[in-house]
């Protein structure tokens, strides 16, 4: 007697049926939901990567549930729904089987999209995008696509094509331009083109309708991280202007102060682009010297102070990358850095309360002398 061929035998697998699987998908969630979905290791290893990784050697423990290998996901409860779904559709997909079959309304393709994406199964993230690009859609649907599309990579190109603006290389073209402007470092009767250049940077990415199309063009990103690491030359170059003279020079300190000032700027932009790894890292890098070379600026100057701030404030929004799991850093690096930085936090604290009570102390006597006069 033949064998069946694969297509037969996969035909004649059943989702749900214990009697012939060999495996169970245990799908649990926080609020206490818990199916045993019965199921069979070849369906889930040619269609999903990320089982064939839990059933092979890469994953060395592997739980028996009912008699069975069991392998726990775990989910929200707003993608419940979606994962059995998508565990369903692993066995009637096939570029046989029309994406209207699988999908039946935006939501559900949506939903099923972003489980398909993170379980590594390209075959159903293809029929969703296919589906997503061949339906109306109403208003909040299109919302709802904007915010997770951009986020699923160039497989979604087909969708992210119907919701580009009709001229995307125009407005890829101004935001480059401006990006490049708003990170140089131009004279200063220009300071003001430079600062609207960042406003309009940052109402791109924003509130501007085509803000998650722009995040997500490879172009941008490509251009955003050479304008940050020029940035960065430039601060390197002015640490070091400032390590070699390091008494009083206004306009080294001026220079030190506004490439900071800059780089506090760009780190925001990077964080609504979710690129901030680069910038984490060499941040961390050069938080010794850096912390060197501040240090032994003259504390009198109101100028020193001043970069003192802004040091202080690009740190604060490293670390709050790296407390939150945005970067992943090793455990030395976090220790040093806290040990690095809370004692120049400490001495800047006086420092700033100083300048506060001498500003506050001037502002009065030229209030007493106009009132004299």
């Amino acid at each position: 007697m033949e064998e069946p061929r694969d297509d037969q035998a996969e035909a004649s697998y059943t989702f749900g049926d214990r009697s012939s699987s060999d495996i169970v998908v245990r799908l649990r969630n926080e609020e206490g939901r818990d199916d045993w979905i019965y199921c069979h290791s070849k369906i889930l290893t040619e269609k999903s990567q990320y089982f064939a990784d839990r059933l092979s050697d890469k994953w060395p423990t592997c739980k028996i549930l009912d008699s069975r290998y069991c392998v726990e996901v775990i989910c929200q409860e707003s993608n419940y729904d979606h994962h059995i779904n998508f565990l369903r559709l692993l066995y009637v997909v096939s570029d046989d089987v029309p994406e209207d079959n699988l999908c039946h309304n935006v939501k559900s393709a949506l939903g099923i999209l972003c489980v398909a994406k993170e379980l590594s199964c390209p075959q159903i993230v293809t029929a969703c995008v296919n589906y997503l690009e061949a339906v109306p859609w109403e208003e909040g649907e299109e919302e709802e696509i904007l915010r997770i599309i951009p986020g699923i990579g160039p497989e979604a190109e087909p969708v992210l094509a119907r919701l580009q603006p009709v001229d995307q290389s125009a407005v890829v073209g101004i935001f480059v331009s401006a990006f490049r402007f708003a990170t140089s470092s131009p004279p200063l009767p220009l300071c003001d083109v430079k600062s609207s250049a960042q406003e309009q940077i940052e109402y791109m990415i924003t509130e501007d309708d085509d803000a998650p199309l722009l995040v997500a063009d490879e172009e941008i990103k490509t251009e955003v991280k050479e304008c940050v690491k020029s940035l960065f030359v430039r601060f390197f170059h002015c640490l070091e202007a400032v390590s070699l003279k390091p008494v009083v020079d206004s306009s080294k300190n001026e220079c030190f102060r506004m490439v900071v000032s800059d780089l506090s700027w760009a780190f925001q932009i990077l964080t609504k682009m979710e690129m901030v790894r680069d910038f984490v890292v060499t941040w961390v890098d050069s938080s010794d010297k850096l912390v060197k070379v501040v240090e032994q600026l003259e504390t009198a100057v109101a100028e020193t102070v001043e970069i003192r701030i802004k040091v202080v404030e690009v740190t604060a929004k490293v670390i709050e990358a790296i407390g939150y799991g945005t970067v992943i850093l090793p455990t030395a690096k976090r220790l040093q850095m806290v040990k690095l930085w809370l004692p120049f936090v400490r001495n800047t604290k006086p420092l700033v309360d100083s300048a506060v009570v001498t500003d506050n102390d001037n502002d009065n006597d030229n209030d007493n002398d106009n009132d004299n006069d």
